[in-house]
């Protein structure tokens, strides 16, 4: 039964509503839901904020980490998000830990311990006082009723419980087992295709069914698996420290895309004449983004008028020679990416022009006069690239679209883009096509990922091609931005 309006108090956020006493319905369980779109769409302040919380600045570094990162004094970023949040950073931290270690005592099999910790608690009693206050039961009662739920199958759509064997402190080779939530519709195909396609041998493959790569965390490496399904993505985590649990979630979460509102960036877009069919046959599409924004400005760069399988060839050996070696009992996983600091002289073979913009982008990172981190000023940022030699619209969109998470980027001078909107009967040339995609923002980023599914290019195949599939080659590059 719906309330009365009167009968209701609105908060802008949980943490806010937890603060005054008020805890998420166990029934409905909204505390359970895909995080905001908001965050990820905006580029101020307090959006900045967001996600650096959801990376699990907070818990690493305080709040006066968190107010460095992002320019402020604790004093004014506390006010800042106190007024638009009704909560300040420490509340919305332990709001998040709260629902990370919910996630973990219903699903998998870790002690309390074990949990407390990895959800970002400093200790134990300090993670039992937050759980009764949050969701006015102690842990065990919420593993109980969990189990109690699963026993008479009501949790079946939910998919299975962990069956790993629980980590159990610094260098584990167990793994945690977890679901991750999105708003329905998602269409897997580019998504997971887009990543398959595009994997950098040693730090992703696709093996049985899933996506897999290598994650450098805060506290050591990790590994992590997706996979998805109808009701969420399988996620299968190995970590060196159970610390960066929330770290890794929250990485894989920006990734696939999963606090998107599919629904009402679909809504927009099937307004078009021309690209709403396409739409229509397959909506829920997100935009495959990225772990770590410097990964994906190095490889944009290297994906400059290349192929995407030359492409992956350059980034390949960058990695053999400078990247980090890791341990992957499970599967052919053997590096990490390697960081800017990392990379000195790079030696490849390019023309003189990509060398130099390669080159220079490093130095950028390296000097820290470039930021492509989860709080960056998106805006800051894309200036920094501009002056950057060698960085066009193509470029910077990419990297605006994939490592910033703009929902706006548009990369009209893409070849693929160019050649879907020929088909579909829209402007070909960039000038125009900018022009007709005034009626899509801000969601251009997602139109992207509908034109480009209008060819039969590897990045649109999940699962991925098998061997001797035929692919139109035409559509096996993505040849896009001229030198600069």
């Amino acid at each position: 039964m719906t309330p009365k309006r009167e009968n209701v108090r609105f908060y802008p956020s949980a943490a806010a509503a937890q603060q005054a006493g008020f805890r998420a319905c166990k029934r409905c369980r909204p505390d359970a839901a895909p995080g905001s779109p908001e965050w990820d769409g905006r580029a101020d302040v307090v959006a900045r904020a967001m996600r650096l919380i959801g990376d699990g600045v907070v818990d690493r570094e305080g709040v006066p980490g968190l107010a460095t990162r992002l320019g402020y004094s604790v004093r004014q970023l506390q006010r800042m998000l106190l007024a638009e949040l009704g909560a300040g950073p420490i509340a919305i931290a332990r709001a998040q830990r709260a629902q990370t270690a919910r996630v973990l005592i219903e699903t998998t099999t870790l002690n309390m311990v074990e949990i407390a910790f990895a959800a970002g608690f400093s200790s134990v009693r300090q993670f039992n006082d937050t759980i009764r206050t949050v969701f006015a039961t102690p842990p065990t009662e919420l593993r109980a009723r969990a189990s109690k739920r699963r026993d008479a199958g009501e949790d079946l759509r939910r998919g299975p419980r962990a069956k790993e064997v629980p980590l159990s402190g610094a260098g584990a080779q167990g793994a945690i087992l977890l679901r991750l939530p999105f708003r329905k519709p998602l269409c897997p195909e580019n998504l997971f295709g887009h990543l398959a396609a595009t994997a950098i041998p040693g730090v992703e493959e696709v093996r049985d069914g899933a996506y897999r790569r290598t994650l450098r965390l805060p506290h050591g490496p990790g590994i992590v698996e997706l996979r998805p399904t109808p009701e969420h993505v399988v996620c299968r985590a190995r970590l060196a420290d159970l610390r960066d649990l929330t770290t890794a979630i929250a990485r894989c979460r920006w990734l696939l895309d999963l606090d998107a509102d599919p629904v009402a960036i679909d809504e927009l877009l099937r307004r078009d004449p021309q690209l709403g069919p396409v739409v229509a046959r397959a909506p829920g599409r997100r935009v495959p983004r990225c772990v770590d924004g410097a990964e994906l400005a190095i490889r944009a760069v290297l994906g400059q008028q290349v192929s995407t399988a030359a492409a992956r060839t350059h980034a390949a050996r960058i990695v053999a020679r400078h990247g980090e070696s890791v341990g992957d009992e499970q599967g052919g996983l053997t590096h990490l990416f390697p960081e800017p600091e990392a990379l000195g002289q790079v030696q490849l073979a390019m023309p003189q022009a990509r060398k130099r913009t390669l080159a220079a982008l490093i130095e950028a990172l390296q000097g820290k006069r470039l930021s492509l981190d989860p709080g960056c000023d998106r805006a800051e940022a894309l200036t920094t690239l501009s002056e950057l030699p060698g960085f066009g619209p193509w470029t910077i969109q990419v990297i605006a679209m994939r490592a910033l998470g703009e929902p706006d980027a548009f990369p009209a001078a893409d070849l693929g883009v160019r050649r879907a909107a020929e088909a579909l009967g829209l402007p070909a040339s960039p000038r125009a096509l900018s022009a007709h995609s005034e009626r899509w923002r801000p969601w251009r980023a997602y139109a992207v990922q509908y034109l480009w599914s209008a060819s039969s290019h590897p990045i649109n195949h999940w699962p991925p091609l098998a061997s001797g599939e035929s692919v139109d080659p035409a559509s096996t590059g993505t040849l896009a931005e001229e030198a600069a």
